[in-house]
């Protein structure tokens, strides 16, 4: 209880430091940091399957678009607001998990490039499906969302995010993920189900997805399939690839550049894409493991509830 305490103190203070953000902060500095929040949640969900697990998928926007359309119906067909904006979240993450689960059952027995093209063919499919589907908008996308999330839920759940998913890789069932990492093979041949472990994987890392979706939908008010494209995955896998594969503070920092510099490059408009394409080759090149090549920058025993393995 007592490891606990600081964690329940970090979510508790967003409460009071939304509201001081929301009063003397300048909305659009604001925006940037609950996208910020946010696409720490895509990349630190991800790394879980593509740093710790080893995996290569690329459709982490598919559980996004699920997330987002199943927590914003639900709050549009009970209608409770704010109140039921938990329950939203939490709706939206099980579709996208439940979507995780029943991709990763017989694509998960697929190794490098074949998942990676099986992950983007279910992200294609989604993203298809939601755009022929008028109960959501269809083509229109889905408008009239309430914007109820802000500075506070976001990072809360950005919080929570992080410890929990850094408790479940440093405890003795996270050195199973390390070791199909490592060698699929040889972690077969020391007894470990290695199937079980990536869709647990999968089916974790696609509900905070979906909680990500869910809070993106009700910051912005409004779901058009063009949000969650084949590029919406990659630039998603670019940060945990540019943080450091395995690296939970890396994805943190990666997520915060990568969304900070778009913004800081608008000066060059229409060659700012190129020159923020230039700065990351660079950086790659540069730093080819990653901004923090698999380290952390607190010791993980700062996050754990378990003793040191």
């Amino acid at each position: 209880m007592r490891r606990n305490a600081p964690l329940l103190a970090a979510v508790l203070l967003m409460v009071p430091l939304s509201a001081a953000l929301g009063r003397w902060l300048n909305p659009y500095y604001l925006q940037i940091l609950v996208l910020i929040g946010i696409n720490v949640i895509l990349a630190v969900s991800l790394n879980l399957i593509n740093g710790v697990t080893g995996q290569f998928s690329l459709g982490h926007a598919g559980f996004l678009a699920i997330g987002a359309y199943a927590g914003a119906a639900t709050t549009l067909a009970t209608g409770f607001g704010l109140a039921g904006l938990p329950l939203a979240l939490l709706v939206g993450g099980a579709a996208a998990a439940l979507a995780g689960l029943a991709v990763g059952i017989p694509t998960l027995r697929l190794r490098g490039d074949y998942l990676a093209i099986a992950t983007l063919g279910f992200g294609e499919i989604i993203r298809v499906v939601i755009l022929n589907t008028d109960a959501v908008g269809g083509a229109r996308g889905l408008v009239g969302i309430p914007t109820l999330v802000g500075f506070g839920s976001v990072y809360a759940c950005a919080i929570v995010c992080i410890v929990a998913l850094w408790r479940l890789v440093y405890s003795q069932r996270g050195a199973a993920f390390f070791a199909i990492r490592e060698d699929e093979v040889a972690a077969a041949a020391m007894g470990i189900d290695t199937t079980r472990y990536k869709i647990l994987a999968f089916t974790i890392g696609a509900f905070w997805a979906g909680v990500a979706g869910g809070l993106l939908a009700h910051f912005i008010g409004y779901l058009h399939t063009n949000s969650f494209t084949f590029l919406r995955s990659v630039e998603i896998v670019v940060m945990v690839v540019l943080g450091g594969l395995g690296s939970f503070t890396g994805c943190v920092l990666a997520a915060a550049i990568l969304t900070v510099l778009p913004e800081l490059l608008r000066f060059g408009a229409e060659y700012r894409m190129v020159i923020y394409a230039l700065l990351l080759i660079a950086i790659m090149l540069t730093r080819p493991s990653g901004l923090m090549g698999g380290r952390e920058i607190l010791p993980w025993r700062f996050w754990s509830s378990t003793p040191a393995r």
